[in-house]
């Protein structure tokens, strides 16, 4: 059985920045692994571990070289290898929306044949929400959004899946294999990964894919989304911090509602 666990690396842009042309200054940015993703590396790492069959875990990312270090993080928690995909072509692309990278995916997904495929159910830095359920329709797989919990069956054929609606309520279904299953946070306990995880994921392959490795060219990569501006918000009101004790803190509140006019007759 394989399974492939989609991650993102994105940025977390530190307090005080500031802005180069239309992105925040390199130097002002710490990269990570999605939030969402850490979730999904884990399941399929349960999901090995758990499975008296041979389970292999293949980590995909679409990333610059520079995300080898983030994705090597996800090689030290149990993911057995990894493929990054990059090209010239993505560097000059600002943000690619969801059919770009439904077309580079659904060409790494043709290439490895998995039996099961694990997203995020979204990414920290766009909140886009939608990339798993685009690559399941792209490569005719069943799916389940915003799974937050999973069971395969004992012939690793079905998937028992409980997952999030609207409202609060929950759906348990039953998704035959293969599939793309969206990963909620709080499905699991992503682990740390342990020193010896982080010895032995330095030789760890990570395979480069161009465009043309995978069959596609520059179109592939054409996005609808064009950035037109970035700015930092402006502050709109000041703050006001009361001194004092509780009492003397809600005497000071209450003078600045009556101002306010608020409880007024």
């Amino acid at each position: 059985m394989k399974v492939l666990v989609t991650v993102k690396e994105v940025a977390e842009v530190e307090e005080d920045f500031e802005l180069d042309g239309l992105r925040v200054a390199d130097q002002y940015l710490d990269y990570d692994l999605n939030e969402w993703d850490e979730y999904a590396v884990e399941e399929a790492v349960q999901i090995a571990e758990e499975s008296d069959d041979d389970v292999e875990v293949v980590a995909v990312t679409i990333g610059p070289e520079r995300s080898e270090e983030t994705i090597r993080m996800a090689l030290a928690k149990g993911v057995d290898r990894a493929v990054r995909v990059w090209d010239d072509a993505l560097d000059g692309v600002d943000l690619l929306d969801v059919g770009a990278k439904t077309r580079l995916l659904s060409a790494v997904v043709e290439e490895e044949d998995p039996d099961l495929v694990l997203t995020g159910v979204q990414a920290n830095d766009d909140s886009f929400g939608a990339t798993g359920v685009s690559l399941a329709s792209a490569i005719d797989f069943e799916w389940a959004a915003v799974v937050n919990a999973l069971d395969l069956d004992a012939d690793g054929g079905v998937a028992n899946v409980r997952r999030e609606l609207e409202g609060g309520v929950e759906e348990l279904t039953e998704v035959d294999l293969p599939a793309v299953l969206t990963i909620q946070t709080g499905i699991n306990e992503p682990r740390y990964a342990s020193l010896r995880g982080i010895r032995q994921a330095q030789s760890k392959e990570i395979k480069p894919l161009a465009l043309s490795d995978l069959g596609l060219d520059a179109a592939a990569v054409e996005s609808d989304l064009v950035l037109t501006d970035v700015y930092e918000p402006e502050t709109e009101s000041d703050a006001t911090y009361f001194e004092g004790d509780a009492g003397e803190q809600a005497a000071d509140l209450a003078t600045v509602l009556r101002e306010k006019g608020v409880g007024a007759q």
